[in-house]
């Protein structure tokens, strides 16, 4: 039993540092991340629970937007890469998939 249970505090461990790293993204065009609206430029991203955390490289300021956090099935992602759509005129972030991991953040209005 004890064995099981070190195994188990080491992937919750590892789960939580994971999700504590931040990411490096470029925005191309301005983009709708939820209901918040992030300018063309370079973000650091970080998830701190349900809520993903965008700090501007250029200004400084930070911006929040929920996300659901959500594993893929097979092999990792190759590199982190940023997928938007085009609604209702507008840009609007869909999600991000983490490179090296199976890890993709996914936005939603």
């Amino acid at each position: 039993m004890k064995p099981l249970m070190c195994v188990a505090t080491l992937a919750l461990a590892s789960f939580a540092v994971a999700y504590a790293k931040s990411y490096d993204i470029t925005l191309d065009n301005t983009v709708k991340a939820g209901p918040t609206q992030l300018k063309a430029g370079e973000y650091s991203v970080k998830v701190q629970g349900n809520t993903a955390i965008f700090k501007s490289d250029t200004d400084g300021k930070t911006y929040t937007a929920p996300v659901k956090l959500e594993a893929a099935k097979g092999p990792k992602h190759e590199a982190t890469a940023v997928v938007v759509d085009t609604e209702k005129g507008g840009k609007v972030l869909k999600s991000i998939e983490v490179g090296g991991s199976h890890t993709t953040l996914e936005f939603q209005e």
